[in-house]
């Protein structure tokens, strides 16, 4: 019999289906929230309303044997930025949606994990948008081949042969169109499966919209509040997710961890509204706690970028997830509560 927590989405087919998901799925009376945490895996597969997967599986116009997929693994691709590996994980061959308005430093985390996928043996592959963007100048320092249309892509990526392990960015300006939809089924069809896809919107309209690029494998939503206080990477761990947490595919170590510290981190955030508000005396000594170690976990999660380097003056640091978790769990159990809050700010391992 087939485990429930080994089932997930179909997620390419509802994509090339259904490229207008969100409207589709008010039209026939779905939460687009419910259907992009399904898509995402915060919420299983196995745990959802029957008549959710039947509504989705009519808007595709497939059976629920094709919109469920079973026994498949999700592979993760390990950055080594600590907060992406921990609360949202890259899915290897999967579409990545960066949500953000400007200035919240999108572009320098694409450019980091162009440069880190480079050096993992990856060809990194920019379609260049519609308009005049400057800002990218610093992103296409780590680009191996610009394209300027979607044929262009499919053509470069073919090129490459099926072996190749691939990182493909594009701007929403190609997903408005149907563009990227279109080129991942072309790829499907001749066995093209190792291509990362990363969506962004340079114009930060993105922010407004509730499922800006459709189903996704890994949603790194950025935190105004975060960049303003110069915590970069600033994805917010909180809502930020990925497919790669469905249960059957994820460590019950880093799940367990991971939830932990979400948790927390979640407590934090309200805390500190009341701190800013009320001033950090005038915390009940019970949440005290609670609010040192959220500060202690939210500086660890910083980190030095290799690209920033010259902008920094700091050396960009790479993390093992195992060395993530092992930190992680120190924090939250308390070994670093006596430990100065600078000292964990832009560090790597502990």
């Amino acid at each position: 019999m087939m485990e429930r927590d080994n089932l997930r989405l179909n997620v390419s087919l509802l994509r090339r289906r259904v490229p207008n998901l969100t409207s589709a799925a008010k039209a026939v009376g779905l939460r687009p929230a419910t259907v992009s945490n399904l898509c995402t895996g915060k919420i299983s597969v196995g745990k959802s309303e029957v008549r959710t997967l039947v509504a989705l599986a009519d808007l595709a116009e497939c059976s629920l044997d094709e919109l469920i997929i079973r026994g498949e693994k999700i592979e993760m691709i390990e950055t080594k930025i600590k907060t992406l590996d921990l609360f949202a994980p890259l899915a290897k061959g999967g579409t990545v949606g960066l949500v953000a308005r400007k200035n919240m430093g999108q572009l320098v985390v694409l450019s980091e994990l162009f440069y880190r996928l480079k050096t993992e043996g990856f060809t990194t592959i920019l379609l260049m948008p519609k308009g005049d963007f400057p800002e990218l100048l610093d992103v296409l320092g780590n680009v191996d081949i610009t394209t300027q249309s979607i044929d262009e892509t499919y053509e470069k990526i073919t090129a490459l042969g099926t072996e190749k392990e691939i990182a493909f960015a594009a701007d929403k300006g190609h997903v408005v169109t149907g563009g990227i939809y279109e080129l991942q089924e072309r790829l499907q069809q001749i066995g093209m499966e190792s291509v990362t896809t990363f969506l962004l919107d340079l114009t930060g309209e993105v922010m407004d919209e509730e499922m800006p690029y459709g189903p996704l494998e890994t949603l790194w939503q950025f935190d105004a509040d975060l960049s303003a206080r110069h915590r970069f990477p600033a994805v917010n761990p909180v809502v930020s997710t990925s497919s790669v947490l469905e249960g059957a595919h994820m460590d019950q170590n880093h799940f367990f961890i991971q939830q932990r510290a979400q948790k927390l981190l979640r407590r934090y955030r309200e805390l500190r509204s009341l701190v800013n508000v009320r001033g950090e005396e005038n915390l009940p000594t019970s949440e005290m706690q609670t609010f040192k170690r959220g500060e202690r976990l939210e500086a660890y999660l910083t980190q030095p970028f290799y690209v920033a380097e010259e902008y920094t003056g700091q050396k960009g640091e790479s993390v093992n997830l195992q060395d993530t978790l092992k930190d992680v769990q120190a924090i939250l159990d308390g070994a670093y509560d006596s430990q100065e809050l600078e000292r964990l700010n832009y560090v790597g391992k502990l």
